[in-house]
């Protein structure tokens, strides 16, 4: 199994809910919650592209998810 280095967003406080970002040796984006770190996202960078654009963009709130 590959071992990757994770970093947290310095908006994010110690404890839970935070969004880690680490990069694959193939330079692929990976994904995890600290909450359930064994599960991970490889996004494309268009997806990712767009998930941060529509986060900074205000169009993505706790209120507005599920």
């Amino acid at each position: 199994m590959a071992t990757y280095t994770w970093q947290k967003s310095s908006y994010s406080h110690e404890g839970a809910n935070c969004l880690n970002v680490a990069v694959a040796d193939d330079s692929t984006r990976l994904l995890r919650e600290s909450d359930d770190p064994g599960s991970m996202l490889a996004p494309t960078p268009a997806r990712l592209g767009a998930l941060i654009s529509a986060l900074k963009a205000g169009h993505l709130t706790r209120e507005r998810l599920p």
